[in-house]
C-alpha cells in the first residue's frame, strides 16, 4: 500500500510542479530539467522526470505512470524505490551522453519505459503466476510502446525512452528474486508449514 501511495504522490507532485512552472513561464523546466553534456547539474537526473513541457505532456504521461508504476509497486515499497532509482540513473545518464549538447530534456517518459521494461522482464525471471499475468497484460495494453525507443518525432526524447527501458531491464535482472515459500520441518514425523520472507 505504501508503494502505491508513493506512485500517487509522485504523480501529484508532477502536477504541482507543472502548475508552478506555468506560473513561472517555464523557469522551473530550465532549472530542473536535464541538459545534455552540462557538467554543472548532474543532480537534474533526479529532478527532470518531475518536470514537463506543458499540461498536455504531463497528461499523456500521468495515466501510464500510474498504471505501470502501480504494477511495479505491487512488488513492495523497497523494490519500487530501487527500481525507480536504477531507471532514473540509467535513463538520465543515457540522455546526458547521447543527446545533442545543450539539449534540455524533461518528463516522466523515461520512468514509464523503465517500469514497462521491468514488468515485462520480471515476469520471465520470477516465473510466478502474478508476475506472468502482469507481464501479459502489460504487453497487450502497452506493447506498442516499444517503438518509442526508436528515433521518431522531433522534440520527443527517444534517448529517455530507450535508456529508461534498459534501466527497467537492469532493475528486473539485478534486484534479488523474491523468496519462495519454504517448508519448515518440525522434526521426525511432524508436518511442516511453509512461510516466505520477501527480500524486496
Amino acid at each position: 500500500m505504501a508503494a502505491l501511495i508513493t506512485v500517487a504522490v509522485m504523480t501529484a507532485a508532477m502536477w504541482v510542479f507543472e502548475i508552478l512552472d506555468t506560473a513561472a513561464q517555464g523557469a522551473l523546466d530550465h532549472t530542473f530539467g536535464l541538459r545534455a553534456w552540462d557538467t554543472e547539474g548532474p543532480w537534474t537526473i533526479a529532478t527532470a522526470p518531475f518536470m514537463h513541457g506543458d499540461f498536455a505532456h504531463l497528461l499523456s504521461n500521468s495515466v501510464p505512470l500510474l498504471v505501470l508504476g502501480g504494477l511495479v509497486a505491487l512488488s513492495g515499497l523497497n523494490r519500487f524505490v530501487w527500481t525507480t532509482i536504477i531507471v532514473m540513473l540509467v535513463s538520465g545518464v543515457g540522455v546526458w551522453l547521447f543527446s545533442a549538447p545543450g539539449t534540455l530534456t524533461v518528463g516522466a517518459s523515461g520512468l514509464i519505459f523503465g517500469y514497462f521494461g521491468y514488468t515485462v522482464l520480471r515476469g520471465i525471471i520470477e516465473r510466478k503466476t502474478i508476475d506472468i499475468v502482469i507481464m501479459i497484460c502489460v504487453v497487450i495494453f502497452y506493447g506498442t510502446m516499444i517503438w518509442g525507443v526508436l528515433p521518431q518525432q522531433e522534440g520527443i526524447s527517444w534517448q529517455a525512452h530507450l535508456f529508461g527501458f534498459v534501466g527497467g531491464l537492469v532493475a528486473a535482472y539485478a534486484l534479488p528474486k523474491r523468496s519462495h515459500p519454504r517448508a519448515v520441518s518440525g522434526g521426525y514425523g511432524e508436518g511442516g508449514y511453509g512461510y516466505g520472507i520477501p527480500r524486496y
